[in-house]
């Protein structure tokens, strides 16, 4: 049974409601526009705007934007991801108009202010090099600049530190011209409040938006080889990431994928990675694995670090553990056993509920519909042992790419 309704206003924007019988309402403003759709040499620039939307507005200066929510103890925060910018809070049921207001004034009349220009380029600049003073961070931007050479996917979400200072109001103005398209945002609520009234409320705040049809083009990337690459750092660990492209997020074999990742290295100490190195031979304090689909590519990577003299066992035992899942086909058990550990921890999952409206949202402008929880557990019971098998051979070819960071000697 669908647990949510949605309402598209004149302009594109929609509207989506999951009733939920809460004092605590969670919202989210997700738009479908990240650092993929940034022009060449202005990377950093879908972030940049990100941190400026909490700065000046047509009629608000900044300690009225962050007080605005603040005073009545509200959460607000943002986030940009390589397609994604998104905007959420958290707050008391009775302070959404307070909220959608907000959020459409910092959405849609913002100033960027040159002064504000400088200051949050500084903050971001020291961002960069907070990054940079994280192994285990940096690696995975370094390992997906690999995996996607000379692609956009590829690049830093944060940019870099001449990109960054580069940056001007003309490139946000024609950055969100082209890509804050209204069709492609949606405004998602989970609390208790009556939809027709939340439909009013947002016609009195977001209706009167200038509709934005601007087309984006993504470019799929192109295929290559994998390899590997070794560079020395100024660090004490040795931290490797191994990992292929994956499926798209509307791949067939989506699911079975991330029920694959799950059993191998997913969430919780029982995955296949973290009994066999790190509790049978304790080798790593930290290895995992992740796979992130995208709209037209995926990433699958698994990521250790471990002590030197150390690396070089787990690597080989990281590669074995893919092997077996090349070689052997899961038992009915084995199968059974990771979809209902994986099933039991999407059903958690859903009471952090501003991660589930998030979802939901990013769900309804990847494919104009949410899957219940219901439908999203039928998937993963559909799976079967030859399609892990077949998607096993697939992503852990022989074109896996390898990052390592050394220590410097």
């Amino acid at each position: 049974m669908i647990d949510y309704q949605v309402h598209t206003l004149a302009n594109g924007i929609r509207i989506l409601h999951k009733p939920f019988p809460s004092a605590i309402t969670h919202c989210c403003f997700v738009v479908n526009a990240g650092s993929r759709d940034e022009p060449a040499g202005k990377e950093g620039l879908a972030h940049f705007i990100e941190h400026l939307l909490f700065k000046e507005t047509e009629r608000r200066s900044t300690n009225q934007i962050l007080n605005r929510l603040e005073l009545v103890g509200a959460d607000l925060n943002a986030y940009t991801t390589k397609e994604y910018t998104c905007v959420h809070a958290s707050l008391l049921r009775q302070h959404l108009e307070r909220t959608v207001d907000l959020f459409e004034d910092i959405l849609f009349h913002s100033t960027f202010p040159q002064e504000e220009l400088e200051k949050e380029r500084g903050v971001i600049l020291d961002e960069i090099a907070s990054y940079l003073d994280q192994p285990e961070e940096a690696i995975q931007d370094d390992f997906e600049e690999l995996l996607f050479k000379d692609h956009a996917l590829g690049k830093n979400i944060l940019g870099t530190p001449g990109s960054v200072a580069a940056l001007n109001k003309m490139d946000i103005s024609q950055f969100m011209a082209d890509n804050y398209n209204t069709s492609e945002m949606v405004f998602a609520v989970i609390g208790d409040h009556d939809f027709n009234k939340l439909v009013k409320l947002c016609e009195k705040y977001f209706g009167d938006v200038p509709a934005n049809q601007a087309q984006k083009h993504r470019s799929q990337p192109a295929d290559q080889e994998g390899e590997k690459v070794s560079l020395a750092r100024p660090i004490s660990q040795t931290h490797c990431i191994i990992g292929n492209r994956a499926y798209p997020a509307a791949h067939h074999h989506k699911t079975g994928l991330l029920l694959l990742n799950n059993l191998l290295g997913g969430i919780g100490m029982s995955n296949r990675l973290n009994l066999e190195i790190r509790e049978k031979y304790g080798i790593a304090y930290t290895i995992e694995s992740n796979y992130t689909p995208l709209s037209d590519a995926g990433i699958f990577s698994i990521y250790f670090g471990t002590d030197a003299e150390k690396a070089a066992k787990a690597d080989k035992l990281v590669h074995k553990e893919l092997k077996k899942l090349r070689d052997q086909k899961l038992g009915t058990l084995q199968l059974h056993q990771a979809k209902q550990k994986f099933i039991g921890q999407i059903a958690l999952a859903e009471e952090n509920r501003i991660g589930l409206i998030i979802s939901m949202a990013k769900s309804l402008l990847d494919f104009g519909y949410v899957d219940t929880l219901e439908q999203i557990f039928g998937k993963i019971e559909m799976v079967t042992a030859e399609q892990v098998l077949e998607i096993s051979n697939e992503i852990f070819d022989n074109r896996l790419t390898t990052l390592v960071f050394e220590p410097k000697q």
